[in-house]
């Protein structure tokens, strides 16, 4: 097979998967009104059947996350009858009030977003015959949810039901909240039994799917088999529990089940992914790089890890209104300039601006899969508030992935190489994060995006550099993540 009949193959196979995803995933579309509008500066979407009349529920995503990532619960629900309101809470999404308070206190950061939740509450009490609302969140938001309805019930407008998914929360008492349904993946250990410890105030000897009452206490503990704390989110085992425990609260019977919306999600970014692969086989060629000799590469390496954070951490302060930004951008400027120093490649770069394999990568990276992603995953667009952001996390991100490009070789490189060197920013993270946990814990939540994006822009990054050469992948992939980091993490007021 020749590389331009492999490529075309590999690209005409692509937009096939491409298409079929994009059919199967605007069936949970069909037939809903959606639309958007505001609470305040909440930005909120309305999912429901035109003339719908149904119960209303509101929808809360957890830390990082957004409108879009409880997709699979939301239109679900609607195609089920339901009137769904999902919204982004402060800091997230495209919200463009950052978060603020003190994120240790509940009389801090959790009392403001219990108050954001609260008022989407009342907005959605404002839908004709909107009767009484339920709640549903995930992870951080369950926390929030919980306290909303402990505090809607003290006002004397109690919630119908709430359903928790990834729960962890201080706030679940015997008798609050009143009506609950706790929903874990089977891989979430410690959540599972947050959710078991919720079943044991009613009854110490229940075990999970056993639902347990007293008076008008109800308590269920449900687990997704084979997901964790993301895949949850798009389990359909929980999304029917839900379904489930919702049509019970208001005495009604929902129709099918839900659909495998999660896979087609894989399946779309999947063949955006292998769509680029014919691209980047028409790029500009650059001779191939040299590997670096295993004791400069593990120099070039472990160096930068150990010097990273013992460098910056005694003189970090936040100047940036993003959690843990600014830190992430100096240290992975740091960690790139020492990479490029100690490899000595940096010379045999060419001299003259990849602009055309660069600008591919980052305009496939950030427009195309960015446009699949935040359709139907993330949110992954920035508000006017974010793009400084991202244009500052760019300082740091194009010289780290820069070193990076260089050390592994130009896409060429060993597995092991790879893997190391990404395992050794981690280990670099961590290390800084141990030295000053009070400012720098959140460096650690950050991990999963850089697997993603390893994962994913990785491997388009590739293809990039083993053809037009570490420099081209490096600009690219720097723009990638700053961009992709610019977009996930909250918005935070200090002070």
């Amino acid at each position: 097979m020749t590389q331009s009949f492999k490529a075309t193959a590999i690209g005409l196979a692509a937009l096939l998967v491409v298409l079929l995803s994009v059919v199967m995933l605007e069936r949970p579309r069909a037939g809903l009104e959606i639309s958007d509008f505001s609470v305040g500066t909440t930005p909120v979407t309305l999912y429901q059947k035109p003339d719908s009349e149904g119960p209303v529920v509101v929808v809360a995503h957890g830390f990082a996350g957004s409108r879009q990532i409880m997709q699979a619960y939301s239109l679900h629900l609607a195609q089920s009858g339901y009137r769904v309101l999902a919204f982004d809470l402060e800091g997230h999404g495209r919200n463009p009030k950052p978060m603020s308070g003190d994120v240790t206190s509940v009389d801090g950061t959790t009392a403001l977003l219990v108050a954001e939740t609260r008022a989407v509450i009342d907005a959605a009490r404002g839908l004709p015959r909107a009767g009484p609302v339920s709640l549903l969140g995930h992870s951080m938001a369950t926390d929030i949810i919980i306290r909303a309805a402990i505090a809607e019930r003290e006002q004397g407008s109690p919630v119908a039901a709430v359903v928790a998914i990834s729960m962890f929360s201080e706030a679940v008492s015997a008798n609050e909240p009143m009506r609950l349904l706790a929903i874990s993946g089977e891989w979430e250990s410690r959540l599972r039994q947050a959710a078991l410890d919720a079943v044991h105030l009613i009854d110490p000897q229940a075990g999970e799917g056993q639902l347990v009452t007293s008076g008008d206490v109800a308590r269920l503990a449900v687990v997704a088999p084979r997901v964790e704390h993301v895949g949850v989110l798009f389990s359909p085992t929980a999304i029917d529990a839900a379904t489930d425990w919702l049509d019970q609260t208001y005495d009604r019977q929902s129709g099918a089940g839900a659909g495998a919306m999660g896979l087609w999600i894989l399946a779309l970014l999947g063949g955006i992914v292998a769509g680029f692969y014919p691209l980047a086989a028409r790029l500009p060629q650059a001779p191939p790089v040299a590997d670096l000799p295993v004791q400069r590469f593990l120099m070039a390496t472990i160096a930068p890890a150990v010097v990273a954070p013992l460098l910056i951490t005694p003189f970090y302060t936040n100047f940036m209104p993003v959690l843990v930004a600014d830190y992430l951008m100096i240290h992975l400027a740091v960690f790139g300039v020492l990479q490029l120093a100690l490899s000595g490649h940096w010379r045999s770069m060419k001299t003259g601006l990849p602009l055309v394999a660069a600008g591919a990568l980052a305009v496939w990276g950030i427009l195309v899969f960015g446009l699949a992603l935040d359709r139907y995953a993330a949110s992954f667009w920035p508000t006017a508030e974010r793009l400084p952001v991202i244009a500052i996390l760019a300082l740091g991100t194009i010289p780290f992935m820069l070193g990076d490009s260089v050390v592994t070789g130009a896409g060429r490189g060993a597995l092991w190489r790879r893997v190391f060197a990404r395992l050794i920013l981690f280990a670099s993270l961590i290390a800084a994060a141990m030295l000053d946990p009070e400012q720098l814990t959140f460096v650690v939540i950050v991990l999963p995006v850089f697997v993603l994006f390893f994962v994913v822009h990785g491997l388009m990054g590739r293809w990039v550099a083993r053809r037009s050469g570490a420099l081209a992948a490096g600009i690219g992939l720097g723009l990638c993540l700053a961009w992709s980091l610019g977009v996930s993490f909250p918005l935070f007021a200090r002070g």
